[in-house]
Formats: structure tokens, C-alpha cells, sequence
């Protein structure tokens, strides 16, 4: 049998939300955030589609080459940066710009012989605590790489919010400020915005915004679906109803028999599973949309099916389409039934997925 699992790419909807990007921080640059295959959308046909963004981000030497290797030439970030002079010297060789997060990685540079200058993005850490040179160390690691052969005359630098997702978290105007304090007068371009930061907090915006989830359609934000902000799914992920099955009360269902029937009734059995990428954590109750209508998960999701209660849909028939998310059916809603965020989700649906394109 065929899969009949399709994840629907919406590439109009990227593009629109793209367009809210520009809405919220209308005079800074737009750096689009394509990394881990476009959020699982697929790298290329999200570049393709985002072609009018100022720049791409991705995390991996890999994907950079990949952008480069399929003909784009939009400006590349390498978002972790470097790790030794093999990975630099490809940087330059392509034109590649990189992150510089850690004084090991200035001492490459200062060391290395290249053809070509790179161009840097400084990074200092102003409470995420993950990468980044400490502020005292900004100054002294702006001298270093201003007075570096091997580095491009523009230096840009950056920061990373770490509680953006909450908007009531007073810790990222904590280090806004402590972005703003210490980068004022360095006489270089600035940005910190991340998608949420782009919604929320306007004064991030600097010359720079850096939108990943946003752009797919997803809420950046704890609490809240991304329509409330003016954002629409750019994923749909859906298949068919394979069987219709009818079992007594008291008959329990799937591996290890978790879910009984309450009385008898008609449960419907959908092709995905935790193999194409579905959450095997999904609760009972997380809500299936077949026909326009709702009906809930029952039992535990297993590696290829899982099973949907139809005691509300008796008009449903083998073969029906069922959404899982996108199409009318929050991202949002499905990962908090399965205890985790839409990144999660979307980025991990698997190569057995048939991806189709909406233009």
C-alpha cells in the first residue's frame, strides 16, 4: 500500500507571512531562519519561496552548501559558526558569513590564510547563556576581528533572547537592555529579534530580524495560536482513513490495551504514526479532523496508525481525508495534547511523508 501521510507545503502562506515580517519591523533587514530542512519543511523549496528575504540562517556547514550548491546567492549565517580551519576555509571559498560565539574561534581566524575575508556576526551572551562572548568581552573581541585580515570590514552583532516565547516574562526587556548598554557606540549593525521578539517587542528590532517559526505559520509563544497574530499554517499534514472497525463495550484497543470502549461503537483507523512523524505522546482526546469534523484519538499511537473515535461521525467512510494539523487544525493545539512546542512537530516528520507544494 501506499503512505497515504502528505505533508501540503502552502508556499503562499510562507510568502505571506514573510510579508507579516516586514509588517512588524519595517525598517530592518530580514534574515530567514531555514535551518533543520526549513523547519521540516524542506530547506530549498522554503528558500525558493523566500527568495525576497534579505538573507538565509541555517546551523550546519551542510545546509549552507546545500543553499549554495542549488544556485542561491542570497547572503548565508551560519548560526553556530565554525569549528576548525577546514569548515573556514569552505566558508570563505562559498560566501558563507559565520557566527563567532567563543575567543577560539577569533584566535582561528587571526591564524588562519585565506583568500577571501569572512564576514562575521559577533555574538555576545546577554542571558541565554548558551553561546556567546561575555559583554566585558565585547570591546577587546570587536578589536581583534576589526584589525583581522581574514575578516570582512562589516561586522554585525548579535544576541539571542532566552524567555521571548513568554510575553510576560520581564527577563527579555532585561536583556534588551543589556544588548542596548553595551553595544551602543560599538559602530556596528545590531539584531536580537527572533520571531517572538519581532511580534512583541518592537524595540528589538535594530537593523536585523532573525524569524524562524513565524514564518511557518506557527505561534512563537507559549500561550497562543499563530491566527491570533495575523500568521497562517504553511503545513498541512493529513492522511486516509484505511479502516472503519466496529467493537463491543469493554473491548480495549491497541498496544496494551490503554483505551476500552465505553460502549459499542466505530472506531476509525488512520495511516500515521510515530514513523511519519505524528507525536507518540498525543494524548487520548487530541483532536483528528476528518470531513470538517472533529473527532478525538483513542488508544496509543503507534509506529504507522492511529485510531479516532467516530461515534460522532457516523457519515465516515474508508478513504476519508484526515488532518492532523494545518487546514483548520492548529500546530498549536496538537504539541500541547503531546506535552511539546510546534518546532518539534514540524521538524520532525519524516522522509516517508509524500510532500506536496500549494503555489
Amino acid at each position: 500500500m501506499t503512505r497515504a501521510a502528505e505533508a501540503s507545503i502552502d508556499l503562499q502562506a510562507l510568502q505571506y507571512n514573510l510579508q507579516q515580517v516586514r509588517r512588524h519591523a519595517k525598517s530592518a533587514q530580514v534574515m530567514a531562519v531555514i535551518k533543520a530542512n526549513g523547519y521540516g519543511h524542506g530547506m530549498l523549496r522554503v528558500a525558493q519561496a523566500l527568495s525576497s528575504s534579505d538573507a538565509f540562517a541555517v546551523a550546519k556547514i551542510e545546509e549552507a552548501l546545500t543553499l549554495r550548491n542549488a544556485g542561491i546567492t542570497k547572503p548565508i549565517l551560519l548560526l553556530e559558526g565554525f569549528s576548525d580551519s577546514a569548515e573556514l576555509d569552505q566558508l570563505q571559498r562559498h560566501g558563507v558569513s559565520a557566527v563567532v560565539h567563543h575567543p577560539s574561534q577569533i584566535e582561528q581566524l587571526e591564524q588562519a590564510s585565506l583568500v577571501h575575508p569572512v564576514e562575521v556576526w559577533l555574538k555576545i551572551d546577554t542571558g541565554m547563556h548558551r553561546l556567546g562572548i561575555a559583554i566585558e568581552q565585547l570591546d577587546s573581541s570587536l578589536k581583534r576581528l576589526k584589525g583581522c585580515r581574514n575578516v570582512a570590514d562589516s561586522i554585525v552583532v548579535m544576541s539571542h533572547f532566552a524567555n521571548a516565547d513568554d510575553r510576560s516574562d520581564p527577563r527579555t526587556e532585561t536583556q534588551l537592555k543589556r544588548f542596548i548598554n553595551a553595544t551602543k557606540g560599538c559602530g556596528s549593525l545590531r539584531s536580537i529579534a527572533n520571531s517572538a521578539a519581532i511580534l512583541a517587542h518592537p524595540q528589538s528590532h535594530q537593523a536585523w530580524v532573525r524569524p524562524g517559526i513565524m514564518l511557518y505559520g506557527a505561534s512563537p509563544f507559549i500561550k497562543g495560536l499563530a491566527i491570533d497574530d495575523g500568521l497562517k499554517p504553511v503545513m498541512t499534514l493529513s492522511s486516509k482513513l484505511i479502516a472503519i472497525n466496529h467493537y463491543k463495550k469493554g473491548n480495549a484497543l491497541g498496544y496494551g490495551g490503554s483505551w476500552r470502549c465505553p460502549e459499542d461503537m466505530a472506531v476509525g483507523v488512520v495511516a500515521i504514526g510515530y514513523g511519519d512523524g505524528y507525536p507518540r505522546a498525543a494524548r487520548a482526546g487530541t483532536p483528528v479532523v476528518i470531513d470538517g469534523a472533529r473527532v478525538p484519538l483513542i488508544g496509543r499511537v503507534s509506529m504507522d496508525m492511529i485510531a479516532v473515535d467516530l461515534r460522532t461521525l457516523p457519515s465516515a467512510a474508508i478513504g476519508d481525508r484526515a488532518i492532523l494539523w494545518g487546514g483548520g487544525l492548529a500546530v498549536e493545539e496538537i504539541a500541547e495534547c503531546a506535552q511539546t512546542i510546534p518546532y518539534e512537530l514540524l521538524c520532525r516528520v519524516t522522509e516517508r511523508v509524500r510532500f506536496t507544494e500549494v503555489k
